[in-house]
């Protein structure tokens, strides 16, 4: 449950009814994608039961590429999860010096210089190791998520006298529906940190259950939440939901957001600098595996989130273009594309359908996302 979840009223504004299947449509499409990348880690013995063979995203991307380069997959996985997980912390920074400033308007400080406040509290970062930490943050986050849905739900109970099913569009504008789609698609992926997940289960024999189950109640809070949000402000409804909140709980939300964004930020930060560390130490100099190292990595990855946050204009656009590329990728084309090549010959006809359905919806959403963010980036430097 990512801040994205705050934009699905806004998506339901431009989607109408559609909307409402788009959300439960993407639950099932991202919980199939992430079995079948889970499953292409497998490999059946001569007794025919299931052995790990390959531990993360990378693996599977050099099995499949094997023939073509040994380790071109694994470079290519690796570009787009970086990529992907880069800009995600540099969104944090930013969303983070919005909320400050609108939290603190009477203080005269810009949005640049709240965001570098907020890196200050980040510094502790670069010297977070193990995933305990992070996963120990990532409660805490999820916590105050919670707090920000029920607040939110709270206030549109007490305004069901308002509501009416008339608000729904029944006609909708293309680009408006492809905006929509990005953002109901994306609040669900999770793929990147699926295979680190499933390996660190005490029993990965319930990987599919707990994929089934989470991705449902994931489903029921965000169609509960988007519907309620929507119904009581309709056509009003905002891109940020919490801005049509009265000023009294706008800024304890805000604060709320705030504290969900600075403790969501450790998570990519981690996963990111982990994958480089990896990269770089993989040889056989004992200089690249010292804590020093790892330290300076971690370090200059904080940094540079910094500085594309601080430098780079219209970068809204620029995370579109990239998650349009990057999201949409590691969701839905590579997954399927991997499944494919790795179980064909054990694969049903069903199932072979259902794969490429996938990569040809993948394909055609991140196609979609790239011509509206090019457009936007177009009508901005023209």
């Amino acid at each position: 449950q990512g801040i994205f979840v705050l934009g699905l009223p806004y998506a339901l504004l431009h989607s109408g009814y559609s909307g409402l299947f788009l959300i439960i449509l993407a639950a099932a499409l991202c919980c199939y994608t992430g079995k079948i990348l889970i499953s292409c880690l497998y490999e059946e013995n001569e007794e025919g039961q299931l052995i790990r063979v390959r531990d993360t995203y990378e693996d599977i991307a050099n099995a499949c590429c094997k023939k073509l380069s040994p380790k071109l997959g694994g470079i290519v996985v690796n570009v787009t999860q970086v990529m992907e997980l880069i800009m995600t912390c540099i969104l944090y920074l930013v969303v983070s010096g919005n909320l400050l400033s609108h939290s603190f308007p009477y203080v005269p400080v810009n949005e640049k210089t709240w965001s570098v406040i907020a890196f200050v509290t980040l510094l502790p970062c670069v010297f977070i190791k193990t995933l305990k930490i992070v996963s120990k943050l990532s409660q805490l986050c999820s916590l105050v998520h919670f707090i920000i849905i029920l607040v939110v739900m709270t206030y549109c109970l007490t305004q069901v006298h308002q509501w009416s099913w008339a608000k729904f569009r029944l006609s909708i504008e293309f680009e408006d529906f492809l905006v929509s789609v990005g953002v109901i698609i994306f609040s669900y992926t999770s793929q990147i940190f699926l295979p680190t997940l499933e390996g660190n289960m005490k029993n990965p024999g319930e990987f599919r259950y707990m994929l089934n189950w989470t991705h449902f109640f994931a489903c029921v809070l965000k169609t509960t939440f988007a519907l309620t949000a929507f119904l009581t402000w309709g056509e009003e409804t905002k891109e940020v939901i919490t801005d049509n909140l009265p000023s009294f709980l706008q800024t304890l939300v805000d604060l709320c957001l705030l504290t969900k964004a600075l403790l969501s930020y450790p998570l990519p930060f981690f996963a990111a600098t982990e994958i480089v560390y990896t990269c770089i130490s993989r040889g056989n100099h004992s200089n690249y595996r010292s804590p020093l190292f790892a330290l300076g990595i971690r370090g200059s990855f904080l940094l540079l989130t910094l500085l594309m946050a601080m430098f780079i204009p219209y970068f809204a656009l620029l995370m579109g273009l990239t998650g349009s590329v990057t999201g949409a990728a590691m969701t839905f084309l590579l997954p399927s594309i991997f499944h494919l090549k790795l179980k064909w010959k054990k694969l049903s006809f069903l199932e072979k359908c259902a794969d490429i359905s996938v990569f040809i919806l993948g394909f055609l959403c991140s196609l979609a996302g790239i011509v509206c963010s090019i457009k936007g980036l177009i009508e901005v430097f023209g």
